[in-house]
Parts: C-alpha cells; structure tokens; sequence
C-alpha cells in the first residue's frame, strides 16, 4: 500500500513538472506547426516525391540482397562500439570503397549522418577555435556547432565575404567552415570553390556535408566537392550520408587520413555509438556499387527534377530537390493533404525546418519516375497548386 502510494504521488509530480508541455502544444496548434507521424504500409499507393531515395535504390535486387548477405554473415547488430567489436570487415571495405569513388584518401563510417557531423564537427574544433556556418546548414551541423565547445559566428547564406571577414577577424588559431554542397531545403549550391579559397587564404578547414550532392552532382554522382576539383584537398573533410542516393543507413566522414586518425580518438558519437549495423553496410556497398556500374541514373534524377520543376512553376533546379514556397504553414499543409488524398506524397517543410514566412512543399525527384507517373504528378500538381493560389490571399 505504501509503495502504490509513493507511485501515485510520483506520477503527480511528474505530470506538474511537465504541465508547461499543454502550453507549447497549444501555441504549436495555433502557429500550424504541429506535426504527426504517419506510418507507411508495405503496398502504400502513393506516388513518392518525399523521400530521400534519389537514384531509386532502396528496393533494388542488389540492394536488398547485399543487405541480406550480410545479416546472414554478421547478424542483425555490429554488437558493440567500432573500437570494441562493432568494426567488421566489411565497415573497412566500405569505408574503402566511399573514399575512392569521391576522390578522398581515407573515411570513416559512422552510425548516422548526423552523427558523423556531430563527430567531424567537434572533434575538429573546440574551444579556442571559431567556426563560421552557412545560416542555411543542417540541423546537425547547428547542433554540432552548439556542442563544439567553439565561438561560432553564423554567416548569411552563401555570402563568402563575410565568411572572409570572419576569419581575417579572428582571434584563434584554428577555424573552420561548415556548408552543405546542396542545401537540403531549396536544393541550391554552396560555392565551395570561392569558401576553399578564403579558406586557404586564412588557414581554415573547409567542412562540406555532401548529404544531398552524392549521386547528384559531379561526375558519375561523386559529389559537388569532386565537380569542382576539390576532391582530395588536405584542408576539405566531406561528410555525407548513407540515407539517401545509397539507399541504406549511415554516415561516413571522408578526409585524409590524418583527419580519420584522429577522428578514431576523437569523435565522441563514434566512440561511444553502437557501430552501423552490417546489413546496411552491405546495402550501401551494393547500392555504390550499382550507382558506378550505372552512372545515368544521375543524369535521369536531374532530368527529373527539372520535370517537376517546369510543372510546379519553380526556377531550373540543381539538385534533386524543387522547393515549392507557398509561405504560410497552414497553406503548405493543407496542399500536402490535397496532393495525399490524390494519390501523391510531397514534402511539407514548415519551421523551424524553414525560415519563417517560407513553408513549402519540398518535391524530391527520383530517377526511377516513369512516363505514367509524371502524367498523374502533372495533373495532381496543377490541380492542387492551381486550388493554392487561388486561395492565397493577396
């Protein structure tokens, strides 16, 4: 009876020191930012352009049986942290493998993307260091920036001359620069020759997070980096993930093989992190594999971007990404709805993902889209967007 009672008297405690949740969750109605999981079925109908699967891989035959063929060879886990027993033979070969298709000298897989930023990023800074970011990175290089320990300076997106001036600025001795090649949101490009030049100029490290940009940009889907020469750059680390042109799981870091010595000391989320899991190593093994035997799926992705783009009404894109800016976050929602009910999934970013004033349908194009399915996306798009801005207020 007494322990019941401690229970009960717990749980009230609890849900007082939690009762300012009522109140966020009410401000998150009324701003149109309150968001919801929604389970896909394995025979889901929908036409996809949500997703990160560019080049159309993940349900691919060499795909999935490199997945299975190394479940079947290693088990359903890596059993424990790289440096312990979560490093297998086949983590290396990919590991390998990544580095030579981009150009770089060496890399290191990570349990996620976004660990592998958070690992590169601090592991590379610290205090007494300055990072200088594009306002438009990705969440995990913000929050890498926040556990860095560093002073941290965010530039206006894009603009190389205040990253200059930050770093002509500076006090410390060691600095680096973090961008995405393609921003993840409107799917534009970093300038990355001009960042690299500040950056040799002012002796700072240039981070590129190439998330978007591998089998996308460069040659054969190698990357913005390699599209612009910097490919193996002694002061250029590339991060990227796993999770999208290669159809698996994952992040990788790729830099010399200075920077991967340390990183292997040093990146906590590689230290203390479970080991990426072997199936998805064989999957991104497989899928790399498929993308360099069959590099004109690159060129199909962007062929189909610029389909999507010319039907939505967007400007040319360069990546697989159109960004669709209805600018109200009611209005983007209520026009992801319309295109769901209508047998179309469409991205519906809204703050903080965006800026304020900017929601959108993100639409991701994928390389495997057929003649029949652009026809139903033609239609669905010019009939929702049509139905949007006839409603937009003036």
């Amino acid at each position: 009876m007494v322990l019941w009672v401690g229970i009960e008297r717990t749980g009230g405690a609890v849900c007082a020191a939690l009762s300012w949740l009522d109140d966020v969750e009410r401000e998150r109605q009324a701003a149109g930012l309150r968001r919801e999981l929604r389970p896909r079925s394995v025979a889901d109908p929908l036409i996809d352009l949500a997703s990160n699967d560019y080049l159309g891989l993940v349900r691919h035959p060499e795909v999935l049986a490199g997945a299975v063929d190394a479940l079947n060879r290693w088990g359903g886990g890596a059993t424990g942290s790289r440096l312990v027993t979560g490093t297998t033979s086949d983590h290396e070969l990919l590991e390998r493998e990544l580095a030579e298709f981009v150009g770089s000298e060496a890399g290191l897989v990570f349990a996620s993307g976004y660990a592998a930023n958070l690992g590169a990023v601090t592991a590379l800074s610290g205090k007494g260091s300055l990072i200088v970011s594009d306002a438009g990175c990705h969440a995990s290089l913000v929050d890498a920036c926040r556990l860095s320990g560093a002073r941290v300076v965010v530039a206006p997106h894009a603009d190389v001359a205040f990253v200059a001036r930050a770093l002509a600025e500076r006090t410390e001795e060691r600095a680096l620069v973090l961008t995405d090649s393609v921003f993840s949101a409107d799917g534009d490009l970093a300038p990355l020759l001009e960042l690299h030049r500040v950056c040799r100029e002012h002796r700072a490290v240039l981070l590129v997070d190439e998330a978007h940009g591998i089998g996308i940009r460069g040659h054969g889907g190698r990357g913005l980096v390699e599209e612009v020469g910097l490919a193996g750059a002694p002061d250029v680390v590339v991060t990227a993930s796993l999770s999208k042109s290669l159809a698996s799981q994952g992040g990788v870091v790729l830099a010399s093989a200075k920077v991967r010595a340390h990183l292997v000391d040093a990146a906590r989320t590689f230290i203390f992190d479970t080991g990426l899991a072997p199936a998805a190593v064989g999957a991104a093994r497989a899928a790399l594999a498929v993308l360099i035997r069959e590099p004109e799926r690159v060129t199909a992705v962007l062929d189909r971007a610029g389909q999507l783009a010319r039907i939505a009404g967007s400007d040319e894109p360069q990546s697989a990404v159109v960004s669709v800016i209805l600018g109200d976050p009611d209005l983007a929602l209520a026009a992801a709805t319309a295109c769901r009910e209508r047998g179309l999934h469409v991205g519906c970013f809204r703050p903080p993902s965006v800026p304020a004033g900017t929601s959108r349908l993100r639409l991701t194009a994928r390389a495997t889209i057929d003649t029949e399915e652009m026809s139903h996306i033609e239609s669905v798009l010019s009939e929702v967007l049509w139905d949007r801005m006839v409603a937009a207020p003036a």
